[in-house]
């Protein structure tokens, strides 16, 4: 039951990483200084899903629910829990450059408008 506890909230956790890679940006307008931790979980949520990479948390979280008696799953994170959700036909590559590209898009956005913010702020 421990195990599953803490493949649970591992998943808990990776979604929370997910949400703030794609949302952490907003949080900025009031914490300019979390642009240290954010931009480097943006970079690497692009990079995951433009190489097609398998997250660490992916196994790790396998490995719990395997000692917990569970079978695990094969794929992604994303594969396993988001696009059940979203993309019931599966991931495809196309799909997940599609993903970095709604990650990039949407935090170009947000930081461009920190940074025109910041500068307005700036000349007063």
């Amino acid at each position: 039951m421990l195990w599953r506890l803490a493949a649970d909230a591992l998943v808990l956790l990776h979604l929370a990483f997910i949400a703030f890679v794609l949302l952490g940006g907003l949080l900025l307008w009031r914490w300019p200084r979390l642009s240290w931790l954010h931009l480097p979980a943006v970079a690497w949520g692009i990079v995951v899903e433009a190489f097609h990479l398998i997250c660490p948390l992916t196994p790790w979280e396998n490995q719990l629910r395997r000692a917990a008696g569970d079978a695990g799953y094969a794929g992604s994170f994303v594969e396993h829990y988001v696009l059940p959700v979203i993309y019931p036909a599966g991931l495809t590559p196309q799909i997940q450059l599609g993903l970095a590209a709604v990650v990039i898009v949407l935090n170009a956005t947000v930081y461009t408008a920190l940074l025109w913010r910041w500068r307005r702020y700036t000349r007063r």
